[in-house]
C-alpha cells in the first residue's frame, strides 16, 4: 500500500508473524515456513477492517483445523502499536481485525500530504508492461465498437502506472494484408469514376463516403496523372495518402477521446524488417511446423490450439496469424516486455489458446501474454437500440458519441461493467444532468466540495488554516464510513493490477461519491464548533483530492463547478 497505511499493514503482518513463531514455540503446531501474510479488506463492514486467510493457508503444513490454527495465532497475537481493536474467527478460519477508529486520522493526513500521488503503491517494482488496445482496422473512421477497448485499455494502463508498473500503450496499424489491398482497390475504383471512367469498387471493398472524399483531395493536390500509371503504382500511391490521413483522423478523433498512444506499431514495418519471415522460420528450425497442400502449417494442436494453423498458404504469402506471431514475439521477445496485455472483442476469443501456444513453441513464456477479451455494446435510446448516426445511414463512429455524449459519460459508463459483461449504454441518461446519471452523481459530488471550499475561502478559512485540524473529533458514524472509504483507495488499485479489471475503480468512485453525499445530508460542514468545522474541512477536502484521482485515472475530467 502506501505510506501510513502500509505500515500499519505491516504491524499487523508482524504481529501474526510474531504470533506464529510463538505458537510453535508452545508446539501447538509445527509448520517448516511461514508463507506471505496477505491483508484483505472484507466486503462485509461487520467483519471488521481487514482480514487474514492464513491459517487456512497453513492446514497442510501444520496438520490442524484452520480455526485451530487461527485460534493459536488469536492467543498468542501481541495488538500493541497496529491500532487493533479486537480480533475475531470467522467461518472456516478467517481472522478479523477490527481497528480504533484513530488510524482513520492516519489516512486523512496521508491523503493530505500526498495529494494527486496519494493511492499511487508500487507492487509493479517498475516491471514493465506494454498494454495494446483498439488497434482498428485504418481504412476508415473509427466506429464505436472500438470506444469500449478505448476506455478499458487507457484507464487500466493508467491504473498499472499508479500501481508502480512502466506502462507503454500502443496502438497495431493493420496496413498490410488483404484488406489494404481492398482500400487501394476501392480508392482506386473512386479516382477512376470521378475522372469519368467507367471502374466499380471490388466485392468486399470499401464504399464508404470517406473513400470517396480522400480521392476529391488527391485529385485536387494531383490531377489525373495517375491515370497513365501502372495499378500497382497507382494503388500504393493511394494507399500512402489515404492511409496517412485515416491515421491522422484515428489519432485526432482519439484525442478527443482522451486517449493519446506512446507507439503506433506499422505491421508493414514487420514485413519490411523481414521479422515475419524469421518467425516462420524460427519456429521451422524448432521443429513446430510442417508442409501441406503446398502451405506451411503450424501444429498450434500441440500447443493447446483445437487446430492446426496455416502459416503460409500455398501462394507463397504469409498469413494474419503468422504477422500476429511475429507481433508479439516483437513485444515479448525484440522489445522485452515483462508482460503484454491485449483487448480484444468476444471474436477474437479462439485466437487465445492459438497465439499463446505459438508464444510457447518459440520459447516464451505464455503467462506473459494476457487477452482481456471484451463482450459488445448496444447503444440504447428511448429504450431501443440505436442503430444509425445522423450521417447517411452510416454506422455510428466514435466522433459521434463524443459529440453526442461526451468524452466523460462515454468513458465512465464503458467502464462501469466488467469486460466480459454485455453493455447496454444508455444514451438519453448519459446526457441527463441529475443524480440518476452515474458520471454526474460522481463529478457533482467533486464540484459540490469545491463549492464549500470556495465558500470557506471568502470567510478567511483555508485548506493552510484546517491542516491543524483536531480530526479524532470525527467520530459520527458517516463520517467513519467516508474516511473508511478513503482508506481502500491503494487496496483497490492494488486489486486492479491484480486481476485486470479497471471497472472496479468506476465503482469505487460512485461509493465514495454516495458515501460524501450521505455525510452532506447527514453531518453539517459549516458549523458554531470551530475546531470540529475544520476537521470536517479537511475530511471533505480529503474526498475532494481522493475523487479527482480516481477519475484521473479513468479519463475523466473532476469539474469544480456544475
Amino acid at each position: 500500500m502506501s505510506g501510513s497505511i502500509e505500515n500499519l499493514q505491516n504491524s499487523i503482518k508482524e504481529s501474526i508473524k510474531k504470533a506464529l513463531e510463538k505458537a510453535m514455540k508452545e508446539q501447538a503446531f509445527t509448520i517448516e515456513e511461514i508463507p506471505e501474510i496477505i491483508l484483505e479488506v472484507p466486503r462485509e463492514k461487520a467483519h471488521g477492517d481487514f482480514a487474514t486467510n492464513i491459517a487456512m493457508q497453513l492446514t497442510k503444513q501444520a496438520k490442524k483445523p484452520p480455526r485451530v490454527i487461527a485460534q493459536a495465532i488469536v492467543d498468542n497475537m501481541d495488538t500493541q502499536g497496529t491500532y487493533i481493536q479486537n480480533t475475531t474467527i470467522a467461518g472456516p478460519g478467517f481472522i478479523n481485525f477490527q481497528l480504533e477508529n484513530s488510524w482513520l486520522v492516519e489516512v486523512l493526513k496521508e491523503i493530505d500530504a500526498k495529494r494527486e500521488n496519494y493511492g499511487k503503491i508500487q507492487i509493479g517494482q517498475g516491471k514493465t508492461v506494454n498494454v495494446e488496445f483498439i488497434s482498428a482496422n485504418p481504412t476508415g473512421p473509427m466506429h464505436m465498437g472500438n470506444a469500449r477497448g478505448g476506455a478499458l485499455g487507457d484507464s487500466l494502463a493508467e491504473i498499472l502506472k499508479a500501481a508502480g508498473y512502466e506502462v507503454t500503450k500502443e496502438f497495431y496499424i493493420n496496413d498490410a494484408g488483404n484488406q489494404i489491398e481492398k482500400f487501394g482497390q476501392s480508392l482506386e475504383a473512386r479516382y477512376l469514376e470521378l475522372l469519368g471512367q467507367d471502374a466499380e469498387v471490388p466485392e468486399g471493398g470499401y464504399q464508404g463516403e470517406d473513400i470517396v472524399q480522400h480521392m476529391r483531395n488527391f485529385i485536387e493536390l494531383q490531377g489525373d496523372k495517375y491515370l497513365q500509371e501502372e495499378p500497382q503504382v497507382r494503388r500504393k500511391a493511394f494507399i500512402d495518402y489515404a492511409l496517412q490521413k485515416n491515421v491522422d483522423r484515428l489519432k485526432q478523433d482519439l484525442g478527443e477521446y482522451g486517449i493519446h498512444f506512446d507507439l503506433w506499431f506499422s505491421e508493414e514495418s514487420m514485413h519490411k524488417s523481414n521479422l515475419i519471415q524469421d518467425t516462420i522460420e524460427t519456429l521451422e528450425k524448432r521443429g513446430h511446423t510442417y508442409k501441406k497442400d503446398g502451405a506451411l502449417w503450424f501444429k498450434s494442436s500441440e500447443f493447446g490450439g483445437d487446430k492446426d494453423e496455416v502459416l503460409i498458404r500455398n501462394n507463397g504469402i504469409p498469413t494474419y496469424f503468422a504477422a500476429d506471431i511475429a507481433y508479439h514475439r516483437n513485444k515479448l521477445q525484440v522489445r522485452n516486455f515483462d508482460l503484454a496485455i491485449n483487448i480484444w472483442g468476444a471474436d477474437h476469443h479462439g485466437h487465445v489458446a492459438r497465439l499463446k501456444g505459438a508464444m510457447e513453441a518459440l520459447g516464451i513464456e505464455p503467462s506473459r501474454l494476457e487477452v482481456i477479451i471484451m463482450q459488445l455494446v448496444r447503444l440504447m435510446r428511448n429504450g431501443e437500440v440505436a442503430r444509425m448516426s445522423k450521417r447517411k445511414g452510416q454506422s455510428i463512429t466514435l466522433s459521434d458519441l463524443v459529440e453526442e455524449v461526451g468524452k466523460d459519460a462515454a468513458r465512465f459508463f464503458f467502464n462501469m461493467r466488467t469486460a466480459d459483461s454485455h453493455l447496454d449504454f444508455d444514451l438519453d441518461l448519459a446526457v441527463k444532468q441529475s443524480n440518476e446519471n452515474p458520471v454526474f452523481y460522481v463529478q457533482y459530488a467533486h464540484a459540490r466540495i469545491c463549492s464549500i471550499l470556495r465558500q470557506m475561502k471568502k470567510e478567511g478559512i483555508t485548506l493552510d488554516v484546517i491542516q491543524d485540524a483536531h480530526l479524532e473529533l470525527l467520530k459520527e458514524e458517516p463520517e467513519l464510513e467516508l474516511m473508511r472509504r478513503l482508506a481502500d483507495l491503494p487496496e483497490e488499485i492494488a486489486i486492479v493490477a491484480r486481476t485486470l479489471e479497471p471497472s472496479r475503480i468506476t465503482r469505487y468512485a460512485l461509493d465514495l461519491a454516495g458515501l460524501l453525499h450521505s455525510f452532506y445530508n447527514a453531518c453539517r460542514v459549516k458549523v458554531e464548533d470551530q475546531e470540529l468545522m475544520k476537521a470536517r474541512l479537511m475530511l471533505v477536502a480529503c474526498t475532494r483530492q481522493v475523487l479527482e484521482n480516481v477519475l484521473t485515472l479513468l479519463g475523466i475530467t473532476a469539474p469544480e463547478r456544475m
